[in-house]
């Protein structure tokens, strides 16, 4: 490290591409992350009173369950499998909205979108709820270093990175940020386009890119994280690390992609006909008729995913090295997830917004140092991410505010079989007025708020989801039943039909009215 002084400015060089900048005013300072990111952070004085832990919290973007560690046949993730055997693994997790800025502003206050307001990726988190105490903010308040790094709360990806902007960020939840800026699909490389009906910023394009780790985003986002857990060792400290990968456009160096044959790639089966009996609302929403992808096109598409996942995986495990090298790792609550799940072809769809399986599960593994008897295993009991926020406060001995709508995880992560979990279904809403539950046994979806069709799959005899019984009169009995205690839930999560209402005009999205 080399520190350089003018009359203004200290600089504290940190690596080849990262450094800080020390402005002479009191109590601010900008972190650089390559020649690109400038954030400007508030310090505060958190000395903590005594022992406490730390907490890591590692998010991917748009990442399904395909990892190794939780039995994806093709996709490689040796580091996150690492940490799999350091933690429980949470093989029924689902989140509460298939959308980044539903889904991250739920997991980041423990309430349902319902009761937060926040509902897609617009919306003002802090306009719906001024005195909201997020989840880090808990740990502002109760003397620890607070920091975020990339994306956490919503950002719009690519744009966002590539301007180092977080539009829809929460200054409250953090003492100090860190934006990344890197050239996502304008990095040099080998570039291709697997949706041609796609050509926006969402489309599934691939760059096969020149260079190493630390000149795309999620390898400064591991930069910046490592820098932020060396200035703060001797401090407790919550950290929140975004990863943007595998959210399109799906950049990795080209040594990611070298790890997959295309040509071995595994596209997920479809029945014939399989859209036929799901509701005309939502059947053709992001289904292939919008992206043109090709069998061929399929499997190019499914190695640059993998290869991003990859790619982020790395940047996971250079983290979890940095923890384990700076004596952190017995005194750190470790935990990874995806802000939602992701379509890949399944259903003959993409992406994400849909209520089928694959868009609202998601990876979860958690790693508590002091309960090792448990690590290694799993729980397929059901949950949701608005559980994160109450067992990270239980964890660190801190009193949540009240309100929350989660439960803590504490149980499992003691006994992962335990018979004392009383959740007994997960909570989902998307878009077109769609709200779901997922039991053990089955799962009902309704859209336009019970108004506009329903589905009813039985997950026992038909885990794939491809056989909609709500309209068979011999499940009639079933289909009331689960529809009654659907409607019983979202009273619960907060819904009020004065509030949120369904425009058909506009494609179908949610409004939501003044309180």
């Amino acid at each position: 490290m080399l520190m350089i002084v003018d009359d203004t400015k200290c600089f504290l060089c940190l690596s080849q591409n990262m450094y800080l900048e020390f402005s002479c005013m009191k109590n601010s300072v900008w972190l650089m992350v390559g020649a690109f990111a400038c954030a400007t952070l508030g310090l505060t004085d958190g000395i903590a009173a005594e022992r406490k832990p730390n907490v890591l919290l590692l998010m991917s973007d748009d990442l399904n369950t395909a990892l190794s560690g939780f039995g994806h046949p093709q996709c490689k993730t040796p580091m996150l499998d690492r940490l799999v055997s350091d933690g429980v693994r949470f093989e029924n997790m689902h989140c509460q909205y298939p959308v980044c800025g539903a889904s991250r502003a739920s997991l980041m206050t423990g309430l349902y979108p319902y009761t937060n307001g926040m509902l897609g990726n617009s919306g003002d988190l802090r306009e719906n709820m001024p005195d909201v105490v997020t989840l880090s903010q808990l740990f502002r308040q109760n003397g620890y270093r607070v920091g975020r790094v990339s994306k956490i709360y919503h950002m719009g990806i690519p744009p966002e990175i590539i301007a180092g902007t977080a539009e829809h960020d929460d200054p409250q939840s953090w003492d100090e940020v860190v934006n990344i800026k890197a050239p996502e699909h304008h990095a040099m490389g080998k570039k291709h386009n697997w949706s041609p009906n796609e050509t926006g910023s969402q489309s599934f394009t691939s760059v096969e890119a020149v260079g190493g780790d630390l000149e795309h985003a999620d390898g400064m986002a591991a930069e910046a994280a490592i820098e932020f857990l060396k200035r703060n060792q001797e401090t407790p400290f919550f950290l929140a690390c975004g990863f943007v990968r595998p959210h399109v456009p799906l950049v990795a160096p080209a040594t990611y992609f070298e790890r997959y044959d295309r040509e071995s790639m595994v596209a997920p089966v479809v029945p014939e006909g399989d859209l036929d009996d799901v509701p005309e609302i939502i059947r053709h929403y992001k289904s292939n008729n919008s992206y043109g992808i090709t069998p061929a096109a399929h499997k190019g598409l499914l190695e640059a995913y993998y290869a991003s996942v990859s790619y982020m995986d790395a940047q996971v495990g250079r983290v979890l090295d940095a923890i384990q090298e700076l004596g952190l790792k017995e005194n750190t609550i470790v935990v990874f997830t995806s802000d939602h799940g992701y379509l890949l072809g399944h259903h003959d769809k993409y992406q994400k917004q849909h209520l089928f399986e694959e868009a609202t599960r998601v990876p979860f593994i958690f790693s508590v140092p002091w309960i090792k008897n448990r690590h290694g295993q799993a729980t397929q009991h059901l949950t949701e991410l608005v559980d994160l926020y109450p067992t990270v406060a239980e964890l660190a001995g801190l009193t949540p505010p009240a309100g929350l709508q989660g439960e803590s995880l504490v149980p499992l992560l003691r006994d992962p079989a335990s018979q004392d979990w009383g959740k007994d279904l997960a909570f989902t809403i998307s878009r077109s007025g769609g709200e779901s539950i997922r039991t053990h046994q089955w799962r009902y979806t309704q859209w336009g708020y019970g108004q506009s069709g329903q589905e009813l799959y039985d997950l026992t005899n038909d885990p794939g989801e491809f056989n909609n019984l709500a309209n068979n009169p011999d499940h009639a009995a079933q289909c009331e039943r689960l529809k009654k205690q659907l409607e019983g839930k979202r009273r619960e999560a907060g819904y009020d039909p004065n509030r949120y209402t369904l425009n058909k005009g506009d494609g179908g999205r949610f409004h939501k009215l003044g309180r």
